[in-house]
């Protein structure tokens, strides 16, 4: 039967789909509108489930924090190139699911994409469908949701790094800045209590074995070695806990100082990067051109 440009029209709307692909689709379910929907999203939901396998290390760091800024969310969404991840229905994507997660508190990932976006589709249906539509694998990797007695520090850099701050005490201002230093030094933890003993048991065994090894230290008596390699420790503490970290608008003093100064006290901390922790694989474009050459010439 004909299919009216109306019907395609309404059909693209639906599914966001192709002209072609609508139309298709419209012959193929007799013009009805509810089957051609219902066979595009089949064919949409074997499409995503093709592209599963394939790495999405690229995406976005989204953020969202309640009015009375005692809540807040992050979350990261992957996508397999960045050219996706700047494309607008991916990052619309992305920033309704913080909604979600603040709003509902899911438990984890897999109870986050049976939960329903604005839209009446759950996420997961979403993401799927997303996938059909870009033609990229994507995926909801990770979310935290926190609150705080004061309040909730909360910083984006572009799309791709984020931070949280969780306050005991403090202002918004004082907040911000925190989530600011976090995002952009990513200190391991809060405070020196914090780093579990072995970390520091090892850390301290390779301070001691270099101190064994430097030709300087031949002579020193063993107390002064000791005193050596926990000056060293000390240091190394420093350096990866947000406390005793040179804060990063004023680095003449620590956070831990900037804090008291500013009346604020941080219980705990959240940074994602994109990305983060997924093994990439390196591609040798000189040599994936050398093979495509070799084999233009067998052909």
């Amino acid at each position: 039967m004909a299919v009216t440009a109306e019907a395609v029209k309404t059909l693209r709307e639906r599914t966001g789909a192709g002209m072609m692909e609508c139309k298709k689709a419209l012959v193929e379910a007799n013009g009805d509108l509810d089957a051609a929907a219902e066979a595009m999203r089949k064919a949409g939901l074997a499409k995503a489930d093709k592209k599963a396998s394939r790495l999405a290390a690229e995406g976005v760091i989204v953020l969202e924090r309640s009015a009375d800024g005692k809540r807040a969310a992050i979350v990261e969404v992957n996508c397999e190139t960045d050219f996706v991840a700047r494309e607008k229905d991916f990052q619309n994507f992305a920033n309704a699911i913080a909604g979600v997660v603040l709003e509902q508190a899911p438990a984890d990932v897999a109870a986050l994409g049976e939960l329903s976006l604005p839209s009446g589709q759950t996420i997961e249906e979403t993401r799927r469908a997303l996938i059909a539509k870009i033609g990229e694998n994507m995926s909801v990797r990770r979310f935290e949701r926190v609150e705080a007695p004061a309040v909730v520090g909360a910083y984006l850099h572009g799309t791709r790094i984020g931070a949280l701050v969780v306050m005991k005490s403090g202002d918004d201002a004082v907040a911000k800045d925190i989530a600011m230093h976090v995002a952009a030094i990513n200190p391991a933890r809060v405070t020196a209590s914090e780093v579990p003993a072995d970390e520091i048991a090892k850390e301290k065994g390779v301070f001691v074995e270099q101190a064994a090894q430097d030709p300087k230290n031949a002579n020193k008596p063993r107390e002064l070695l000791e005193k050596i390699v926990e000056g060293k420790v000390r240091k190394w503490l420093n350096e990866i806990t947000l406390m005793g970290q040179p804060f990063v608008k004023d680095d003449k003093q620590t956070v831990e100082q900037y804090l008291k100064k500013a009346g604020g006290e941080v219980l705990s901390i959240v940074r994602y990067e994109v990305g983060a922790g997924i093994e990439k694989k390196q591609e040798d474009f000189a040599e994936e051109v050398r093979k495509q050459v070799e084999s233009a010439k067998k052909a």
